[in-house]
């Protein structure tokens, strides 16, 4: 049912409305989203725009509860969440094996972005729109940006979501197929869980304005995510059960730019090194992460300086300030 109630609302997608209501902490920026985005009555066929040459799609995800339930969530390989302004969050999700049917709702892009997505080979990001100040920096750095803008064609409004959290995207006509594992560039490493660790039920992080828990499920041999104390699920129904919850400790600053209301934009700096816990087969691990260049992916190692290992499956990083 709740399917059926998606694909209406994606027929009936909404051609008019205000791009700022519901949202007390809106960009501004995202106001560079189409408001009259045609809407294809079935679900695109793949475009002939980009071969999938081992680069991922990387999406901007609102994540406010305005924004919820999501799509696509439950499919990306790699969910990094993030501090925006006003203590608020936002997710960034990278696609390599599977490509969703839609993913969203779409929102803008922050500075910082540009140093996480450089360890990626020329990946596609798709997002709503940026500050003024910043698109040309966007335009410039190393990855294909494919802004409600620049394409479109690829974005759609639904309805019951207030702009502009309703604005959605058919990852099919960005890429015609998933560029496979290869794609991510990220530095991680899988395989079996080291030896200790801690015994975690669940673990909450919080920022001013947000918060995650993540509580481990035996049965699912998963962690089951919640926002703002209310569990995820996607808009069709599907749960979000990563297999590893990376807490990556970080930099969080000011960067030069600020929102409409005047609130400065977070800048998280993910290239140096710190401190990490690792939260994987129901145990947490005390670990540290590196990154020496904005080219390389991040490493993992454990208290006693051996590689880290992931889980197999879907990874969540969530970067907390540092200490």
């Amino acid at each position: 049912m709740r399917r059926t109630a998606l694909t209406t609302a994606v027929l009936a997608a909404s051609l008019s409305g205000s791009l700022t209501a519901g949202c007390a902490h809106s960009d501004g920026d995202d106001n560079r989203a189409p408001q009259h985005t045609a809407t294809p009555a079935a679900p695109p066929a793949p475009g002939p725009q980009v071969a999938a040459s081992g680069s991922p799609l990387v999406v901007k995800i609102d994540n406010v509860p305005a924004a919820r339930p999501q799509n696509g969530l439950d499919a990306a390989d790699v969910v990094y969440a993030e501090q925006v302004e006003g203590g608020l969050s936002r997710l960034l999700a990278v696609y390599a094996t599977r490509l969703p049917e839609t993913v969203g709702p779409v929102r803008s892009a922050r500075e910082s972005d540009l140093e996480l997505l450089r360890q990626f080979h020329r990946p596609t990001l798709a997002f709503s729109g940026a500050h003024r100040k910043l698109l040309p920096q966007i335009g410039k750095a190393p990855l294909r940006a494919q802004s409600a803008d620049q394409d479109p064609s690829a974005y759609f409004r639904a309805t019951g979501k207030a702009a502009p959290h309703n604005l959605y995207l058919h990852p099919a006509k960005l890429l015609t197929s998933a560029p496979g594992r290869a794609a991510l560039t990220t530095g991680y490493r899988y395989g079996p869980a080291p030896s200790g660790g801690t015994p975690t039920a669940a673990r909450t992080l919080r920022y001013p304005a947000a918060r995650f828990t993540f509580t481990w499920s035996a049965e699912r041999h998963r962690w089951l995510v919640a926002m703002d104390g209310t569990s995820t699920a996607m808009a069709d129904g599907a749960r979000v059960e990563p297999a590893t919850v990376v807490v990556q400790h970080v930099r969080i600053r000011d960067s030069s730019y600020r929102d409409v209301l005047g609130n400065p934009t977070p800048y998280t700096e993910t290239v140096g090194s710190g401190k990490a816990e690792v939260l994987r087969d129901g145990r947490s691990f005390d670990a540290s992460w590196s990154r020496p260049r904005a080219t390389d992916g991040t490493s993992f190692t454990t208290a006693g300086g051996r590689r880290m290992n992931f889980a197999e499956g879907q990874v969540w990083v969530v970067f907390a300030p540092a200490p």
